[in-house]
């Protein structure tokens, strides 16, 4: 699929009954700065977290389902993308695992995606057809273990996965173990290489690679921290090089957990958010000794940042704020990593995942 037109979409998702809308589709203008919304689908629950395939123009989206004895189930639905229109039509469903899910990666072949199951303590491991569809349930596989926490770590809580740059390895964030269990894709099957333990009561949520140098960042939930690791390109093994606070040096004394992170396209600036001080965290990359600091700390414009992304260009953050039903567009300013709310904003119920992406 070639992109001929230089249109931005962004792909949306969010709680919602099937009765409603869950999945949005919005197109950005990069020059106004103004989101519009193009196409909005119902009949899926929970929505939240998508996967867009813009080489073969696929969608994918997690979603509940139930079992045959009347438990609640993850599911993933395939959607074409209409090259013309933006438009999603559903070309099927299946069931991933047996526990609902919170986050879905794909591999760079599109072989594969797999679902993270929170509630479940599981990830999961299921093929995609030829022509994208949905395809057979290959692996699951249970963790075990509690963490530091007496109540957010009671169990193991896997919140979501991530290739290694070559796509050799998949890194499942488990916010219950304070761990990021290693696997590889083996005929099928998940098996598992190592793990990275990471300091008590941290909670890692999510992580991203650094596009040039040798490190990872993960936005650590429960202790409101980053973790800067270092990654063996060899054994994929990650190490912990610092860890910083995502809040203000004089403190806050709210209550707060992170939620997304990101790493700016030359590397320079890295972005996590945070949902009680409702706020996006800018630190800047010291590529001679690995290490961030914090730049700024800039409110969100709304409650409970669930999610972010940059533009492909980079110009742009655009904000899930979950609680406040909204998505807000901040400008980036590139050479200094510094983000300001451009005043524009869409109302949309429960936002939770937005992808930008030309197509």
């Amino acid at each position: 699929m070639t992109n001929a037109t230089n249109r931005l979409l962004v792909f949306t998702g969010s709680y919602a009954d099937t009765t409603g809308s869950g999945v949005y589709v919005y197109q950005f203008d990069e020059e106004t700065e103004q989101l519009t919304l193009l196409h909005e689908y119902g009949g899926l629950k929970n929505p939240t977290f998508l996967n867009v395939d813009p080489q073969n123009g696929r969608l994918y989206a997690i979603t509940e389902g139930v079992s045959e004895s009347g438990a609640k189930t993850g599911d993933a639905a395939a959607y074409a993308i209409d090259p013309a229109t933006g438009a999603l039509t559903l070309l099927n469903r299946g069931q991933t695992v047996d526990s609902t899910t919170c986050h879905v990666a794909r591999d760079a072949d599109s072989k594969h995606i797999i679902v993270t199951s929170y509630h479940g303590g599981m990830v999961g491991l299921v093929g995609l057809t030829a022509d994208g569809r949905i395809g057979d349930r290959l692996d699951s596989q249970q963790h075990e273990g509690k963490g530091a926490h007496p109540e957010r770590q009671d169990r193991p809580h896997p919140h979501s996965s991530t290739f290694s740059p070559d796509g050799r390895f998949v890194y499942v964030q488990d916010l219950g173990l304070d761990r990021i269990k290693q696997y590889a894709i083996d005929n099928g099957k998940l098996t598992l290489i190592g793990e990275t333990v990471l300091h008590p009561g941290a909670g890692p949520r999510h992580m991203t690679f650094h596009p040039s140098a040798p490190y990872a960042f993960v936005i650590n939930e429960v202790d409101s921290s980053v973790t800067v690791l270092q990654y063996d390109s060899q054994s994929g093994g990650l190490s912990a090089v610092q860890t910083i606070t995502t809040l203000p040096p004089e403190g806050f004394d709210g209550e707060n957990t992170c939620a997304e992170i990101t790493v700016s396209r030359d590397g320079r600036f890295v972005y996590g958010s945070n949902r009680g001080h409702d706020s996006i965290v800018v630190y800047a990359f010291d590529a001679e000794t690995g290490k961030i600091s914090i730049d700024e700390i800039v409110p969100v414009v709304g409650q409970h940042p669930r999610h972010f992304a940059l533009t492909p260009s980079g110009n742009h953050l655009i904000a899930a704020n979950k609680d406040s039903n909204n998505i807000v567009v901040f400008r980036v300013n590139r050479d200094t990593g510094a983000i300001a709310y451009t005043g524009n904003s869409v109302t949309v119920s429960m936002p939770v995942c937005v992808l930008p992406t030309y197509y």
